[in-house]
């Protein structure tokens, strides 16, 4: 397969980037915040986790935006859970919802269970009125082994989506990005990622002020101040952060301007993978 800027028709010096909303469904701040940002911000993306409690509420207020499904096989909160949309008993944990860690998931969950659950997770967000646009994977619990990586990228095969992985600079213990590419399935080149629960503000301007041409993704979890999201986690500052950087941060978007980013979505990572998948001939390999 031929470079991704070539894939999507950009010169060798082109710097593509995809702002990501993640959480969406997630509660109601984050719905809230998500949905502005795409109006009012710089978001070009967000994930849909389909079992959490407002994820019909993002369906509801969806109008067409550029929105993937983030498969979510675990509840990483303390007090706020949610669980499976299928019967799936190795993906529960003592108190009823999701495992809270992956290590926890990896231990007990059969993986077959997974893909039924994930599989459904995808065709709800489809009969709810979604075009999903990628995959990426919660947490990242179906990158990091290759059993539970088989789940994603079959599901990537079987819907003709690009998918998320981590940074190339993560060392999954197996080719990942080199599994994807053989199926055909496209991967953006770059990941800005804050941890979990940290504003993502460090992270990204290192990102943007480092810059590299290809397709990078930049990584927010935004969500409005409001007593729902003060309740469902300590870490409630960091969302509301990720929320004002993207919408109301000028020097953010300055410095994106400067960087020479263009801003697109995974749509159209997607339009051409299906377009490599309809006539690969289209396309010229180029050696990795």
């Amino acid at each position: 397969m031929g470079s991704l800027l070539h894939l999507l028709g950009r010169s060798d010096d082109a710097k593509l980037v995809i702002v990501v909303c993640d959480g969406l469904g997630s509660s109601n701040a984050a719905n809230m915040a998500i949905t502005d940002a795409f109006h009012n911000g710089v978001a070009t993306s967000a994930s849909l986790q389909v079992p959490c409690p407002w994820s019909r509420g993002a369906a509801a207020q969806h109008t067409g935006e550029d929105v993937g499904v983030c498969l979510t096989v675990n509840a990483e909160h303390d007090l706020y859970r949610w669980g499976p949309i299928t019967y799936a008993p190795s993906l529960l944990d003592g108190d009823g919802g999701f495992p809270r860690t992956p290590a926890d998931l990896w231990e007990h969950a059969d993986v077959e269970e997974v893909l039924r659950e994930c599989r459904a997770q995808l065709e709800r967000a489809i009969l709810w009125g979604f075009d999903p646009s990628h995959l990426c994977a919660h947490l990242s619990a179906l990158c990091a082994r290759p059993e539970f990586f088989d789940v994603y990228l079959g599901l990537a095969v079987d819907y003709q989506l690009p998918i998320c992985l981590p940074d190339p600079t993560v060392d999954l213990g197996f080719p990942a990005r080199e599994l994807a590419a053989q199926e055909g399935i496209l991967v953006p080149d770059r990941v800005a990622v804050a941890p979990l629960n940290i504003e993502a503000r460090p992270v990204l301007d290192a990102a943007i002020e480092l810059l590299e041409p290809g397709v990078t993704e930049l990584h927010v979890r935004p969500a409005i101040d409001s007593p729902e999201l003060r309740a469902l986690t300590p870490h409630w500052a960091a969302r509301v952060a990720d929320a004002h950087l993207i919408t109301a941060d000028w020097v953010f978007r300055s410095a994106l301007a400067r960087s020479g980013a263009e801003l697109i979505g995974f749509r159209e990572l997607r339009r051409a993978q299906r377009a490599l998948a309809a006539n690969p001939s289209v396309f010229t390999p180029t050696s990795a």
